[in-house]
C-alpha cells in the first residue's frame, strides 16, 4: 500500500493502490506516517502509483464509519496527524502530482513543502457534492495557500481544476513533465540547511521570536560551513 525507496539524499514514498486511485485506508495512513517519520534523508518525494496522485480517503473505510461519530472523528484525527507529520518532518517533502489529487489526497499535498504538478494533474475537493469534506487539515491549510476568497470558492464549488489554473492560483508552485526533477534540484543543496530553512519559513511565531531563531540558526550554519565559505573566497 505504501512503497518506500531510498536513493541517496531522496526518499521516494509511493502511495501504491493504483486500482483504487491510491485511496487511503486506516492501515495505509499508518504506513504513510511511518514512511515519513522514519526518513533520514533530507528530501522526501511523495507520489502516487499509476494514473492518480491520490483520491484521499477510501470510501469503503468511510462508509464503515456510518453512525459512529467517535470512530469518524478518530479517522479524521488520524489523517490530520499524518498531514502534520509531513508538515513537521525535518525533511523537505515534495509532492509530485500526476493525475487527480482529490479530497484527502489534495490535503496531504497541501501539507507538503513543495507541490509540483504535471500537465495532466487535476485538483478538487468533490466531497461537498455528497455531503462530506476531506477533514485532514485542509480547511486550515487551503486558505493559507490560496487566500480565503479563492479557498472558499474552490472548496464550496466542489469543482475540479486543471494544472494551469492550479499554478495560476498558487495551489502548485511548479509545473513539470517530471516532478521528481524538482526533488533532485532541492536535494542538490546543503542537506542541513534545507531543514533549517524549511522550519524558519514555516515558523508562525511572533516576529521578534522568529527573528531571534533565524539569527541563531544562521550562526549555527556559519560555524558548520566555515570551510565552504572560505572556499568561496579563494
Amino acid at each position: 500500500m505504501i512503497d518506500v525507496d531510498a536513493d541517496g539524499p531522496i526518499r521516494t514514498v509511493t502511495m501504491d493502490r493504483p486500482d483504487a486511485r491510491n485511496a487511503l485506508t486506516v492501515d495505509g495512513l499508518g504506513a504513510l506516517e511511518r514512511a515519513v517519520d522514519d526518513a533520514e534523508e533530507p528530501v522526501i518525494y511523495l507520489r502516487g502509483r499509476g494514473p492518480a496522485f491520490s483520491a484521499g480517503a477510501d470510501l469503503n473505510a468511510v462508509a464503515a464509519l456510518e453512525g459512529d461519530r467517535d470512530r469518524a472523528a478518530e479517522f479524521a484525527r488520524l489523517g490530520q496527524r499524518v498531514a502534520r507529520t509531513i508538515e513537521d518532518s525535518p525533511a523537505v517533502v515534495v509532492a509530485g502530482i500526476d493525475g487527480p489529487a482529490r479530497g484527502g489526497g489534495l490535503e496531504l499535498a497541501l501539507a507538503c513543502d513543495v507541490r509540483v504538478g504535471t500537465p495532466e494533474s487535476t485538483y478538487g475537493e468533490p466531497g461537498v457534492s455528497f455531503g462530506l469534506f476531506g477533514a485532514w487539515g485542509g480547511t486550515a491549510r487551503l486558505p493559507r495557500v490560496l487566500g480565503e476568497g479563492d479557498a472558499l470558492e474552490f472548496a464550496l464549488s466542489g469543482r475540479s481544476i486543471d494544472a494551469e489554473e492550479a499554478l495560476r492560483i498558487g495551489l502548485i508552485s511548479r509545473l513539470e513533465d517530471d516532478p521528481r526533477s524538482v526533488a533532485e534540484e532541492i536535494a542538490g543543496n546543503a542537506a542541513d540547511t534545507l531543514g533549517v530553512l524549511k522550519h524558519r519559513i514555516r515558523d508562525g511565531s511572533e516576529r521578534a521570536i522568529q527573528e531571534r531563531r533565524e539569527a541563531a540558526a544562521f550562526a549555527d550554519l556559519v560555524a558548520a560551513h566555515a570551510d565552504d565559505i572560505d572556499a568561496l573566497l579563494e
